[in-house]
């Protein structure tokens, strides 16, 4: 049975987060996703300290669906730059682990 990953994604808004997680999930690279609305980002862009409000997306997934994943987040999202940040889960129970291996490809 593979790892399980969580990957962390910032998206503009509630409808981009809705639009990429359904995407993730029908595919079957993700087996959830959850969004967190309402958060306030501060970050340097081109040269300029930025204040976004965004939505946050967390996937779960396994690890040998870690790059098709990121491909297809890529192709979607609309940032230049989208932050992509897979968190490896160090504990988590089996029933849990065994869930997320069926339900992904």
């Amino acid at each position: 049975m593979d790892e399980i990953y969580l990957v962390y994604v910032p998206v503009s808004g509630m409808e981009e987060a809705e639009i990429i997680s359904d995407a993730m999930v029908t595919r079957r690279l993700a087996a959830c996703a959850n969004i967190s609305s309402d958060i306030m980002s501060i970050y340097h862009w081109e040269g300029k300290v930025h204040k976004d409000k965004e939505c946050v997306i967390i996937f779960k997934t396994k690890a040998s669906l870690l790059e098709e994943l990121e491909a297809e987040i890529k192709k979607q999202h609309s940032y230049e730059c989208p932050c992509i940040s897979a968190i490896p889960v160090h504990k988590v129970n089996e029933e849990y682990k065994k869930w997320v291996n069926e339900e992904t490809k």
